[in-house]
């Protein structure tokens, strides 16, 4: 690809971004998490790819979303690596699998099921989607610190949502329907679209990725006629990224 003087998708060059970067889904989530930061400044926006720069505890951190699914994430995710960042935390929703969580819970993935095709253009299928350890416990303590509701487990990551949501509808209902049922008997937390990838890219390019979620609704408690009421206030998990980071930024200077 010619030279462009910048990273082709999010049009950014080495020190627009920090090693430290949160990966949103949503653009419009970028602001707000970047209200966190000291003196956030707005780099730029193009395509889905939105990212401010700020500092936390002196260190230079961004943010960037992604959109949605496992491939722009990767492709943030690489051309954020290329220009200096290697430590990433993704905040984004999910719906929940297991009946104990419940809207407005937090979930820390601890891995992914790579049931999304991303990930195949960088690991055999073989190889586990994980989330670096460093990054999970970070987000575990600081979620159980601030007082959420915390589910620490496995993740399902799909590339359909509607595949999710209405499965009946799909020519492959069945397949949908069966390895669904496979999840819940698997004791998997939740559903989401991106984590997946993002581990198993973060293996290949050896940085560090975890994920934190806002579960917006479970599908199954509703069938079981458990009432709920669906949130979508991503802000409980936007806090927990940011005071995981901070943990992990405090970790890293100790260890200067």
């Amino acid at each position: 690809m010619q030279d462009i003087g910048m990273q082709y998708h999010i049009h950014c060059k080495e020190g627009d971004v920090g090693r430290y970067v949160f990966l949103p889904g949503d653009p419009g989530r970028c602001e707000a998490i970047a209200s966190y930061f000291d003196d956030p400044v707005h780099i730029g926006m193009n395509r889905e790819y939105n990212i401010y720069t700020g500092t936390l505890l002196g260190e230079k951190v961004s943010v960037c979303s992604t959109g949605i699914g496992g491939p722009s994430a990767s492709i943030a995710m690489e051309e954020l690596a290329a220009i200096g960042a290697d430590t990433f935390v993704r905040i984004g929703t999910c719906g929940g699998i297991h009946m104990d969580v419940c809207p407005g819970d937090v979930v820390v993935a601890s891995g992914a099921i790579r049931f999304e095709h991303t990930s195949m253009e960088y690991a055999p299928i073989e190889f586990p989607a994980v989330a670096d350890f460093d990054v999970t416990a970070a987000l575990k303590a600081a979620s159980e610190d601030l007082g959420y509701r915390t589910h620490v487990g496995v993740v399902q990551c799909k590339d359909s949502f509607y595949g999710q949501h209405s499965p009946e509808k799909s020519p492959v209902y069945y397949e949908l329907l069966q390895k669904w049922e496979s999840w819940k008997r698997l004791g998997v937390k939740a559903s989401e679209m991106e984590s997946a990838a993002l581990f198993v890219v973060a293996a290949a390019l050896n940085v560090r990725c975890g994920s934190c979620f806002h579960a917006v609704w479970n599908q199954e408690r509703e069938k079981a006629g458990l009432f709920m009421q669906m949130t979508e206030d991503t802000t409980g998990a936007i806090k927990v990224g940011i005071e995981a980071m901070k943990r992990l930024i405090a970790a890293d200077l100790a260890k200067k």
